[in-house]
């Protein structure tokens, strides 16, 4: 999930709305109910061309971007949060977690949730790398993801984007899967902030340029661009942002949501890798965890 603002504006370069599925969110339900009821959340109003809609299923947008969502709940928890920090290792010392970090000093823990992307779990150093028993290590290695790039566009205010749509799917270029006025997909417009724009590449495109040089990729994702959209303004500013690890393309089989690596501490591993990739995904794989460590808190 990922928001990012310029002096201009603000583009969510993360996802593109959150679906609900009424018929099968079930207890996850009231999730929704209540960022909706904080405004968090809101229904989406905005035209989107190529859109598939469900029978019973509702799309949301973030005003204030997807980030918002996440920091939303780690208010709620009343949480310290330290954000940036690089972890390299987690073992054992004297009953807790020692956490090591890439920048500062080691930490001990007493519960420690991991919730990265599977393969980063995989590359961690320390005691984890023997605690991890041989059938869950084929479990994790067995996960995959697609990759793809997302690039966001800003414009000076009074800038005018002239189409008729929100947000467009493509489905007949190689480079460029969809598109969005950002501001007008959110309905954040306003005279005193520019526009700005997102594109989310395809996914065989991701693939192909995972390792390429970022601003060679910049230009060819541009080039595509202004053949769909030809009438764009010139923007002021560019950020294009790498998805290593975008959407789970298979998750680990047949998991409630966590896995349990070890016991006594409890060091445990969720998200959307044990589930599926979606907003309902994630909120299934959080109440898992949530039970996992009630009896250790």
């Amino acid at each position: 999930m990922s928001t990012t603002r310029r002096d201009l504006g603000s583009a969510d370069l993360g996802a593109q709305f959150v679906t609900c599925d009424t018929e099968l969110a079930g207890p996850r339900l009231s999730f929704y109910e209540e960022l909706l009821s904080h405004g968090i959340l809101t229904p989406l109003t905005a035209p989107v061309e190529g859109m598939v809609v469900r029978e019973g299923s509702y799309n949301y947008v973030a005003p204030q971007g997807i980030s918002s969502v996440v920091k939303y709940y780690l208010k709620e928890s009343g949480a310290d949060v330290l954000y940036e920090q690089h972890v390299t290792h987690i073992s054992l010392r004297g009953g807790k977690w020692e956490v090591s970090r890439k920048v500062g000093p080691p930490e001990q823990f007493d519960v420690v949730i991991l919730t990265i992307p599977v393969p980063q779990i995989l590359q961690l150093q320390g005691d984890i790398v023997n605690i991890i028993n041989e059938s869950q290590k084929q479990q994790l290695e067995s996960v995959s993801y697609s990759s793809r790039y997302a690039l966001g566009l800003f414009y000076e205010a009074g800038a005018r984007i002239d189409v008729p749509w929100a947000a467009q799917y493509i489905t007949d270029n190689p480079c460029i899967r969809f598109i969005s006025i950002d501001n007008k997909k959110r309905n954040i417009e306003s005279p005193q902030v520019g526009p700005s724009l997102v594109v989310h590449t395809t996914v065989t495109f991701g693939s192909e340029y995972l390792d390429s040089d970022p601003a060679e990729v910049q230009q060819i994702i541009l080039s595509h661009l202004e053949r769909i959209v030809p009438s764009l303004p010139k923007p002021s500013s560019i950020k294009c942002h790498k998805w290593r690890y975008s959407q789970v393309t298979k998750a680990v089989p047949n998991c409630p949501g966590q896995m349990i690596l070890h016991t006594q501490p409890l060091l445990i591993c969720g998200g959307d890798g044990f589930t599926r990739s979606n907003f309902d995904g994630c909120i299934e794989s959080a109440m898992s965890l949530a039970e996992a460590v009630k009896p250790h808190l």
